[in-house]
């Protein structure tokens, strides 16, 4: 036999003496056992024996084996990060030999058994891309795409087998984009979403499919407060397209984004980031994680980040602090507990944007800001989670899960009336200042099993959940110059100043709006996958919901408590869907949704509720898995129609009114492909086409497109592994023409940026240095994000700046 390490390359005689001799005494040849934890690798394909010799010098392995089983057999490019164990596995992947690991710490590398089954206790949980082992908890996860996502099914089940369009973004996206903004992760990297802009920086939601998500971010499967949210323990972003009210309860028919949490990992993983860039951004992020016992039953998880900077807008700045400790408890392979804690808190500034003049933003204007410094809002919120899980057997569990979220926010500061006035240089403003406490509470229970009727393989799920929200705004004080309060709210965008308000008289006028708004709201749900022949694949299921929602405003904290009342409404919504896979690289999938909706808004002549939204979805598309797995795709068709949606009301002063419009409707195709080409080149590339329009209105909006919609947009990002270290990436986006209100009354422009990225990794013993900078905006492009939905404004895009960062991990 021969023995191979890494300090011993003699011939092959010599050492299979020494290692039948090292055997035969039942002596180790090093005593040492490897460290199994994740490090990068770069193998190039070619004799197996040569890999199996870099493997073993660069992990530490002492590999055993006879040297004639491995004449003639090659192996493929390993490149990546895996554990040693894991790496292994990949290098003898389809040789026809496997391993087992010795009393004493030795590998030992043997031809393969034909009834050979590998302990599964002593190998990662993966799941396989092409050559490559995708492990969704490994921090150092190169891959873009993703097999699976529990977002659309509440279950892991392969992408490729679900009928709905899900995409996602995992860690690796993230980190070599630097995104350390949560919208800027969504909506650079998945079609048909954009910003949507509601209360000036107050909090970061989306526009899906051509329809507002405003306040409906999840977290875990969990809706969130309205708030701001950080990155730092993201493992990855799952967005669901169309509605998801069969599942989450009520929700926006465009689609919902769910980010999922780091868990705790049984393997420890140390990294600590400092980023820097433009606009005296600084940021200092940590990860740590690991078993708190030796039997690694009970883990931790601690990820935190300090965050701030200035901006590019004139006296604008930010500060943040977030910590999120996490434990996972494991006693055996069929119970689990997880316990999560969040703490953030923000020092931001309101900022509205730029007028508008005419039918467009003025131009040139892209530092100005028309706030005022002296106001300071503030977020600090809390959260809870917990869940506990158990497996009755292979293929039944039960899964419980809670959630607790709490956003106190102060906000202050002036924002513009509307457009610039007729001198075409000032502009009228109004001043706000107040309070908002939000709380909601969320916990589900289900029930998941997989058994075979007649040849047919079901997976079911049959579960229920409550959620209560509660929002009290008992201090809210709005005045201006404008309606003749005794303030002086005028700006003037050609001499902009900051000391023409005066705080102390804006303090003095007494509080004159107050709000009051509830949800609570229960649901049950069923859902079905039946697989028939391997290849179709039907879900079917459905929710009944028992919702309450309540909203309204007053001019005094006891007339909102005495005015306020729950509005009650009860429905069951279904969804059905259909895939059929006739080749493994190809999946053709259909589905039919219905959802159940809430207006959260209040009558401007009654100020009552409306009633609940509901809208139902067509859409057909396919998915793909090309070049051995490595690279996914899909494309979808989809009609989306709404009822009973709501605008800015236009006949009333209150920006704070609101209408039901009636019908709006939305179609399109969207397109999202991310993966890899090659061994070295990674990418996603999304185009969206969306036809958004109000079909039936009120107002006047009728044939007018959706606000914040364009027509098309694309992006396009990838990455080059050049060498072991270095890497470069190079994307952009496209966006088109975009109207900025509902009247349709004003335009945003297109526009395009260019983003690029340059990467190099040093790993010092155990430990991975990477320094990396990122460059946006590489042309220094003026562009308009969007617009605020209920005044006439434009949001800015940033010009060219950098981001750089230095990162240990261990």
């Amino acid at each position: 036999m021969t023995a191979k390490h890494t300090k011993n390359r003699a011939g092959r005689s010599w050492k299979r003496q020494v290692a039948a001799l090292a055997l035969g005494a039942g002596i180790a040849v090093t005593p040492a056992h490897a460290d199994n934890a994740v490090r990068p690798f770069d193998i190039p394909a070619g004799a197996l024996a040569t890999a199996l010799n870099r493997l073993a010098e660069s992990a530490g392995l002492q590999l055993v084996y006879d040297a004639a089983i491995a004449e003639g057999l090659s192996s493929r490019p390993l490149r990546g990060s895996y554990t040693p164990e894991a790496a292994l596995q990949q290098l003898l992947r389809d040789s026809g030999l496997s391993y087992r690991i010795a009393e004493n710490g030795n590998v030992v590398i043997e031809k393969q058994a034909l009834n050979y089954r590998q302990d599964p206790a002593a190998l990662p949980a993966v799941n396989v891309i092409g050559n490559k082992a995708y492990d969704p908890n490994n921090p150092f996860n190169p891959f873009y795409a993703v097999p699976d996502a529990s977002t659309a099914t509440k279950s892991n089940v392969a992408i490729m087998d679900t009928p709905v369009s899900i995409q996602v973004v995992p860690r690796s996206v993230l980190n070599d984009q630097q995104a350390v903004r949560f919208e800027d992760a969504v909506i650079n990297n998945v079609s048909g979403v954009q910003r949507s802009y509601g209360t000036a920086d107050m909090y970061e939601s989306f526009i899906i499919r051509g329809f507002n998500s405003t306040e409906q971010n999840y977290r875990n499967g969990f809706r969130r407060s309205m708030g701001k949210f950080d990155v730092a323990n993201m493992e990855q972003i799952e967005v669901l397209k169309g509605p998801a009210a069969v599942l989450y309860g009520r929700l926006q028919p465009g689609g919902m984004v769910n980010y999922v949490t780091k868990k705790p990992l049984a393997t420890p993983y140390y990294a600590l980031q400092q980023q820097f860039g433009s606009f005296s951004e600084f940021r200092t992020s940590v990860d740590a994680t690991g078993p708190l016992d030796q039997a690694k039953t009970l883990l931790y998880r601690f990820n935190g980040a300090y965050d701030s900077g200035e901006s590019f807008r004139d006296i604008v700045d930010h500060e943040r602090i977030f910590i999120a400790p996490s434990l996972t408890w494991r006693p055996n392979d069929r119970f689990e507990a997880n316990l999560d804690l969040e703490k953030r808190h923000d020092n931001y500034m309101d900022d509205y944007g730029v007028p508008v003049l005419d039918n467009r933003p003025v131009n040139g204007r892209r530092n100005l800001f028309t706030g005022d410094p002296a106001f300071r809002p503030r977020q600090d919120n809390t959260l809870v989670y917990a869940d506990w899980s158990f497996k009755f057997n292979d293929d039944w569990a039960i899964k419980h899960k809670f959630q607790w979220d709490e956003t106190d926010i102060v906000f202050g500061g002036p924002g513009p009336n509307g457009k610039l006035n007729a001198d075409g240089h000032t502009l009228g403003r109004w001043v706000i200042t107040g309070t908002s406490e939000r709380r909601s509470y969320s916990t589900s229970l289900d029930l998941t099993g997989k058994f075979e009727t007649y040849g047919l393989k079901h997976n079911v799920l049959v579960g229920g959940d409550w959620f209560f929200f509660n929002q009290d705004a008992p201090d809210n004080m709005f005045a201006s110059s404008d309606w003749g309060d005794p303030i002086n709210s005028t700006f003037d965008i050609d001499n902009p100043r900051y000391d023409t308000i005066d705080v102390a008289a804006v303090n003095a006028i007494r509080p004159n709006w107050f709000w009051r708004e509830r949800e609570d709201w229960y649901g049950v749900y069923f859902q079905d996958q039946i697989t028939i022949w391997d290849k179709l694949h039907i879900m079917g299921g459905g929710r009944y919901d028992m919702a309450g929602y309540g909203g309204f405003g007053g001019t005094s904290w006891e007339a909102t408590k005495t005015g306020f009342s729950m509005q009650h409404e009860d429905k069951f919504t279904p969804r059905v869907g259909v895939l059929y896979q006739p080749w493994e690289w190809l999946s053709v999938y259909g589905n039919y949704v219905e959802s159940f909706g809430s207006n959260n808004g209040r009558n401007a002549l009654t100020g009552g509720t409306f009633r609940p939204q509901s809208a139902e979805q067509y859409e057909i598309g396919f998915k793909t898995e090309l070049f051995d797995k490595r690279l996914s795709s899909t494309v979808a068709y989809y009609h989306l129609k709404k009822t009973n949606m709501l605008t800015a009301d236009l006949s009333t002063p209150d920006p704070l009114d609101q209408v039901a419009i009636g019908e709006a409707r939305s179609q399109g195709i969207e397109v999202d492909i991310k993966g890899q080409l090659t061994e070295n080149f990674n990418l996603v590339t999304t185009y969206a086409y969306t036809d958004g329009r109000v079909t039936k209105d009120n107002n006047g909006t009728e044939g007018k497109r959706l606000l914040n919609v364009p027509e098309h947009q694309a992006s396009l990002w990838g990455t080059y592994q050049f060498t072991e270290h270095f890497k470069a990436g190079l994307g952009g986006v496209v966006v088109g023409k975009r109207e900025g209100d509902t009247a349709n009354s004003f335009q945003l422009p297109g526009y395009t940026r260019l983003d690029a990225m340059a990467a190099y990794v040093q790993p010092i013993g155990k430990t991975r240095l990477t320094a990396q900078v990122n460059v946006y905006n590489l042309l220094d492009k003026e562009y308009f994000t969007g617009s605020t939905s209920w005044i006439p404004t434009a949001n800015v895009g940033a010009p060219i700046s950098a981001m750089g960062s230095l990162k240990l991990e261990y």
